[in-house]
């Protein structure tokens, strides 16, 4: 079992910063991939972010490209998405997610392993 513990959210306004941390525990070494996703209310779960955790090779959606760097430790077993230039439309529950079965880059699935999200309003 992986669990998965995100903080970092708030309230800020349009071209603030915010840096989202997602704290793992349990089956870590079995790691092979972890991400970010957002969902709006009476929206689908869009992906916005992953990386490959023992190489480090990111992948982001394309209206985050440039704005939003995912990273992580290993040795803190901590994965961030540092948000820059925050839009409203940004504006979501944000959820970390994580596997440990090989896969595309933003192919996560609900059994894989979640947080319980945290939430990012961004004001115009």
């Amino acid at each position: 079992q992986v669990q998965l513990v995100e903080s970092g959210g708030g309230l800020v306004r349009t071209g603030d910063s915010l840096r989202l941390s997602c704290v793992v525990s349990g089956r870590t070494r079995d790691l092979n991939r972890v991400a970010w996703f957002r969902q709006v209310p009476g929206k689908e779960r869009e992906f916005v972010a992953s990386i490959l955790w023992l190489i480090g090779s990111s992948m982001y959606e394309r209206s985050v490209e440039g704005r939003f760097t995912i990273s992580r430790s290993r040795a803190k077993d901590t994965f961030y998405l540092q948000m820059n230039n925050l839009k409203p439309e940004d504006t979501a529950v944000y959820k970390c997610a994580a596997a440990t079965r090989p896969g595309t880059g933003s192919g996560f699935y609900d059994n894989d392993y979640w947080g319980q999200g945290t939430q990012v309003t961004v004001s115009s």
